[in-house]
């Protein structure tokens, strides 16, 4: 497994934008796949994006196509999301996530980081 460790979130006001970092441990980091899941409060956590190992395939939460951007560089060992256009309702607390295969991203073998606030204010 990888450690994970999120960065950058914060407040900002609706429409605005944020970028959150993923930092991980281990140099394994490239062969992962790497995605980001959310959760408000009193809500389940939602898929929100992946990316594959090599950054040749990604998915997308329906909720967040076109606003949200994931990426990679692994040489830096770091992941990155990037949301523009941002609304009330992507408050929540972000967490990263690693797993072997983009398929298995949110099952009992994932990595998580600890999480990062999110809040847009209307």
């Amino acid at each position: 497994q990888v450690q994970l460790v999120e960065s950058g979130g914060g407040l900002v006001q609706t429409g605005g934008s944020l970028r959150l970092s993923c930092a991980a441990s281990g140099r394994t980091f490239r062969s992962y796949a790497m995605g980001w899941f959310r959760q408000a409060p009193g809500k389940e956590r939602e898929f929100v994006a992946a990316i594959t190992w090599s950054s040749g395939g990604t998915v997308y939460g329906n909720s967040v196509k076109g606003r949200f951007t994931i990426s990679r560089d692994n040489a830096k060992n770091t992941g990155y999301l990037q949301m523009n256009s941002l609304k009330p309702e992507d408050t929540a607390v972000y967490y990263c996530a690693a797993a072997s295969d983009i398929l298995r991203l949110g099952d009992s073998l994932t990595s998580w980081g600890q999480g990062t606030q999110v809040t847009v204010s209307s």
